[in-house]
């Protein structure tokens, strides 16, 4: 029976790749020179910390461009709200979102029911199975699942006959 899952991924080593040119660009930037602020990656967090909160946002501008430019999405990109200490150090965290959320999830599988497509959905942890009779089917999913704006990012594996 042919089948196919649908998963929402980011690529680790384009995140690490993104983080780095960020941490390259911070040490070449003329308005951070000779200021603390810091790029850490923690697996699926990036920490920020900076001097004030006018030096983080231009930090999270810095991230989010080299993010875009890695070909991440953004959807899966989670930003945290800034926490400003009474000293005036400023602290943020940018989550990377892994998998589909239960609710997401159900989004997606109702979405697939609505097309009247012969096929069936099951909701596999992080991920969506979807099988059907014939590839054709298949197809058509895949199709109208691209073609519609969902909360994350979504990917295709597994098409198998």
């Amino acid at each position: 029976m042919p089948s196919f899952d649908i998963v929402s991924q980011v690529n680790s080593m384009e995140i690490e790749n993104a983080v780095n040119q960020a941490k390259k660009e911070l040490a070449t930037r003329f308005d951070f020179k000779g200021s603390n602020a810091e790029i850490v990656l923690e697996k699926n967090e990036i920490k920020l910390s900076a001097e004030d909160q006018f030096k983080l946002k231009a930090l999270v501008e810095i991230v989010m461009g080299k993010l875009a430019k890695r070909q991440i999405s953004l959807k899966n990109v989670e930003r945290g709200e800034p926490d400003v200490s009474p000293l005036g150090h400023a602290r943020q965290v940018i989550k990377i979102n892994q998998g589909i959320e239960q609710t997401v999830a159900k989004q997606v599988t109702s979405f697939i029911r609505e097309n009247k497509v012969k096929v069936t959905t099951q909701i596999q942890g992080e991920e969506i199975r979807v099988s059907g009779k014939s590839r054709d089917a298949l197809q058509a999913v895949l199709a109208a699942v691209r073609a519609r704006e969902f909360p994350v990012a979504l990917q295709f594996q597994n098409l198998r006959d």
